[in-house]
Order: C-alpha cells, then sequence, then structure tokens
C-alpha cells in the first residue's frame, strides 16, 4: 500500500483538507468543497447488477476493477463505495473490499468499523431513542402516546432475537414497559441522513426532523421535539466526513456511509459523490444489490436529491449467475448448459431494461469465472446484446485486475459519450401511491400492487402529515424481481403487497415495506465469524 499521504496528493487533495488515520486510511474534510466548487464536476458511472443469487456476481469486485482498468488507461478516476456493516461481514455475505486483484485496502480496517462511522451512526441513533423513553418515564411532558413510539434501537449485528422486544421492565424504576424492536445499523434512518446530508448543518436540520412517536392527540414528534438532535449531531461531526483509501493498484477511494439495499436506500453518500466528481474525471460509484433496489433508489433518490446527472451503468452478470436463474443447481453450475443460459437470460434482459428505462447506455460486465466455457460466454454475450445492451464485455478484473478490465473501461468510456436521456421514474411531486405503482409494474413487472390494512392507515397518516410526496424507498428482498424471495428469474402474475409504509422525514423519503421484510438480519447456521480468528502472530485470519 502507498501512504495514504501520497494518495491524497495524486487525488488532489490538499494536506490541510486531510487528515490521517494511521498510514493507510484518513478522512476528507468537507472544505474541500468550497474549495472546488468552481470545478466542472467529472462523469458519474453506476454499477448494478442482475438478481443475486448464491453463485454470485461480483458488483464491487467489477467496480474496483473498472477504477483500476480506468488508471491503466490513464484516466483521472475516483470510486465511490458504501462502508461494509460488520452485520453481513461475520453474517453470510463476508466483506465488502472486493476480492482478487480487485481489491481495496486496507481490507481489515475497512471491513472491521472503518474509522468508526457505523459506532457514530449507532451512538446517535440509541440517544435519541433513551431520549424518549426519558420523556416517557419523567411525566411524559410531549404527550406521547407510547403505543405509537416508532423509533427502534440498533445493533450492526445480526441478530434475529431482537426484531421484536418488550423493554422497562423490573418495576417502575427501570422506566415504562412498552414494545420494541431493534434493526440493523445499516437500516437506521440516521444512517440514511448521513448518506443524504449536504454538509454539517444540513445533516443538524436533518436530525431535527425525525419523526419517532405521535401525541395522544396524534400530532408528530421529533427529536427536535425532544431536544436531542444537537448532541446527535456532535456525535456524528467527525462520521459526516469520506474516508479515503486506495485499490490493489493505488487509484483514489471514497467510503462513506452504508445503508443496505433492500431494506435502506443502497448508495454511498452524496457528499462523497460531489467531492469525488471535482476531483476526477471518471467517478465510478456502486448501488446495493440489483437494478431493481440500488440502482433504481440512486435514480430517483439520490439523483433527485442531489443534483446529479450520471452518464452511463454497468450492469454486472456472470455466466454461472444466469445459469442459476435458468434453474441449475449451485452445484452444478460449474458445468456447461446453453440452455439455462437462455432460460436464465430473461433476468438479465429484465435488468437491462429497468437500466434502459432511465435513459441512461447500458455496458453488461461478464464477470468470468474459470468454469465458464468459449460458448457459453459467446452465448451470454449475444443474450445481453439481444436485450438492450449498448456493448457486452467480458471483464477479467479478479484474476488480472485492472489490466483484465482494460476492456471494460474502454467500453465506459465509449458509453458516457452517448446520447443520455435521463430521468427519473415518476415525476417530482407525485403522490406515494403514484410512485409504489410504477415501480411495481414498470420496473418489478407485477400486474398491481395490493395494499394491507396497515398500509392503507399509514397511507393516510403519510398524507396528514405532509409526506404523501417524498419519494419512496422500497424495502424488499433482494433475491427476486419480486417479493418473494422463491419467485427466481423473471416472475410474472404477481401483485405487490405493501405491508405498511414508515416515513423517514430527516432522510426525506418513505419507506414501503413489501412482502415479509425485516430489518434486522438473522444469521445462518454457520456464519463467517466461525472462521475469524488471530493465529500465533496476532494477525487477523479468516476474514474475507
Amino acid at each position: 500500500m502507498r501512504p495514504i499521504t501520497q494518495v491524497a496528493a495524486q487525488a488532489g487533495i490538499d494536506p490541510d483538507e486531510l487528515e490521517p488515520y494511521g498510514r493507510y486510511r484518513a478522512k476528507v474534510d468537507l472544505a474541500i468543497l468550497d474549495r472546488l466548487a468552481d470545478r466542472p464536476d467529472g462523469k458519474l458511472v453506476i454499477t448494478t447488477a442482475i438478481t443475486p443469487t448464491k453463485a454470485g456476481e461480483g458488483k464491487t469486485t467489477t467496480s474496483i476493477s473498472l477504477a483500476q482498468g480506468l488508471g491503466r488507461l490513464g484516466r483521472r478516476v475516483m470510486l465511490c463505495l458504501r462502508e461494509p456493516s460488520m452485520g453481513p461481514v461475520f453474517g453470510i455475505k463476508g466483506g465488502g473490499t472486493g476480492g482478487g486483484r480487485a481489491q481495496i485496502v486496507p481490507m481489515e480496517e475497512i471491513n472491521l468499523h472503518l474509522n468508526g462511522d457505523f459506532h457514530a451512526v449507532a451512538a446517535a441513533h440509541n440517544l435519541l431513542a433513551a431520549a424518549i423513553d426519558a420523556s416517557i418515564f419523567h411525566g411524559n411532558p410531549l404527550g406521547i402516546d407510547p403505543q405509537t413510539v416508532s423509533w427502534p434501537r440498533t445493533l450492526d449485528v445480526n441478530d434475529r432475537a431482537l426484531r421484536h422486544t418488550v423493554i422497562g421492565l423490573g418495576g417502575k424504576v427501570h422506566g415504562v414497559p412498552r414494545e420494541n424492536e431493534f434493526v440493523i445499523v445499516a437500516a437506521s434512518e440516521i444512517m440514511a441522513i448521513l448518506a443524504l446530508a449536504d454538509d454539517l448543518h444540513d445533516l443538524r436540520a436533518r436530525l431535527g426532523r425525525i419523526v419517532v412517536a405521535s401525541t395522544h392527540d396524534g400530532s408528530p414528534v421529533t427529536a427536535e421535539d425532544l431536544r436531542v438532535a444537537g448532541a446527535m449531531t456532535v456525535i456524528m461531526r467527525d462520521a459526516v466526513k469520506p474516508n479515503l483509501v486506495q485499490t490493489l493498484e493505488g487509484q483514489p477511494v471514497l467510503l462513506h456511509a452504508g445503508p443496505f439495499g433492500n431494506i435502506a436506500h443502497a448508495n454511498n453518500s452524496i457528499i462523497e459523490d460531489r467531492i469525488a466528481l471535482k476531483l476526477a474525471d471518471i467517478v465510478v460509484t456502486e448501488a446495493g444489490f440489483a437494478s431493481d433496489l440500488g440502482f433504481q433508489k440512486f435514480c430517483d433518490i439520490v439523483c433527485r436529491l442531489g443534483g446529479f446527472r450520471p452518464s452511463a451503468a454497468v450492469l454486472v452478470t456472470t455466466v454461472r449467475a444466469t445459469k442459476s436463474h435458468g434453474g441449475v443447481a449451485f452445484e452444478d453450475l460449474g458445468r456447461e448448459d446453453l440452455e439455462a443460459l437462455r432460460r436464465g437470460a430473461e433476468n438479465l434482459a429484465a435488468h437491462v431494461g429497468i437500466v434502459r428505462r432511465y435513459g441512461l447506455p447500458c455496458v453488461v460486465s461478464i464477470n468470468a469465472f474459470p468454469t465458464d466455457t468459449p460458448s457459453e460466454l459467446d452465448l451470454a454475450r449475444e443474450l445481453a446484446a439481444a436485450a438492450g445492451a449498448s456493448t457486452v464485455v467480458v471483464n477479467r478484473g479478479f484474476a488480472e485486475g485492472g489490466a483484465g478490465a482494460v476492456e471494460l473501461a474502454e467500453a465506459v468510456l465509449a458509453a458516457c459519450e452517448e446520447p443520455n436521456d435521463f430521468r427519473q421514474l415518476t415525476p417530482d411531486g407525485a403522490p406515494l401511491e403514484e410512485q409504489i405503482a410504477a415501480i411495481a409494474t414498470q420496473l418489478y413487472g407485477a400486474d398491481g400492487v395490493d395494499y394491507l390494512p396497515q398500509a392503507v392507515r399509514d397511507l393516510e397518516r403519510m398524507h396528514a402529515l405532509g409526506f404523501g410526496t417524498l419519494p419512496v424507498c422500497m424495502a424488499k428482498t433482494h433475491l427476486s424481481l419480486s417479493h418473494d424471495p422463491t419467485l427466481v428469474n423473471r416472475p410474472s402474475g404477481f401483485r405487490l403487497p405493501i405491508r405498511g409504509l414508515v416515513p423517514s422525514a430527516g432522510a426525506g423519503f418513505v419507506v414501503a415495506l413489501c412482502g415479509d421484510m425485516q430489518r434486522m438480519p438473522g444469521l445462518g447456521r454457520q456464519p463467517n465469524f466461525v472462521h475469524v480468528d488471530i493465529d500465533d502472530q496476532g494477525q487477523t485470519v479468516g476474514l474475507f
């Protein structure tokens, strides 16, 4: 690794704008935006993928290798990513730093609470939770109806036992008993606020707008009402600064915020993107999960609130994942099966269609695996082109680093010069119902939307609170284009059930809960943490 001061200097970050955390990572002071205010923005490229499968797609690996490939071509490039949550690091997914020769480093520090941002989010979130219960306990001066408290507690661990809890047990001295829940830190509204804030003062204003409960007469109760938003901001004052690291080949990488793609809005911070666009000619960023989740939210939420206009999209697929959608069992994915590839390409075609629906050129990147045969790669190219991709390339970044991604980098540069008709799915100010219907029918392929009784009540409340035209953030499974994780490939003939709507007033959107989506994941039978330990020299092993 190169000293982070060298990486910063190469990127155009002045020494007084850099706050090192050791030799290989740092934070970037927001004053850089004032210095660079008059500099034109670079081009923005968003990486997304087909519906995830157990076979893996390699979206982060592709994003990193693309940045490395652009570096090989001599382009001034910067990569923008989210920070990994320790929930999936120790759960089923593992780390979020790429793989093979396409990685960002230092891997261990990045995967394990990089520079403390997740801890700051958790502390601010739980301070607000404590303030609510303290106010109720001390005479309830705001008139909070305890049955309406919607603000959970949070923890950066997958723990299904905390999804539904009872707090305040043990008698009067220990609080007022009520039901409560935990969400993972990546699903906290404060994480979304961190990702969408313009600066520290905007962060303060957004934290104050968080709605946590209702009074007995139905009026909303906010963090500002509880007089806790200022203290929450102080906790977050360092977390608002993005983090600087590097790829294995030395390209600068900004990491900031970490909202999940299936239960939050799935993208890194607006601050991070703005800094990168001023520093680089090409900025590569990545949205969580597939185009129906992270990409849709990037276009309809992040671009709308941040004022961004992307130049192109990269859609990641693999032969293995496509065959998985075609019905091949995991243990058989290494065998050539052209018919399964044809069947599974329906999922790829759906995602190409989603990208094109937003008016962007779509470069399909086939992330190569050693088991791919020439016939399968040729057919995958043919099927992606037939689906409407602007260009289709095979990316070998995992095995070869930037050298294996030069063709992808050239394709992306060409796509950035194509005509661009970027547009949101629905116009500004569209009602929640119109947004949800458009996402469900035009992107997911649903026949319509069904609102469960609680969702009907929630819709009425959203409109009464003045939230009826905020952007919608869909919370649904990432394993299917539908709400049902068992419906793989390109499902049809289904209706999308909405079981509830939750206001994220500080973030500036409304979360629509689809199906059985939970905001606190659980651990599997054999989590990744069983592999993690220290060796005889005290070095970490098994973290990947």
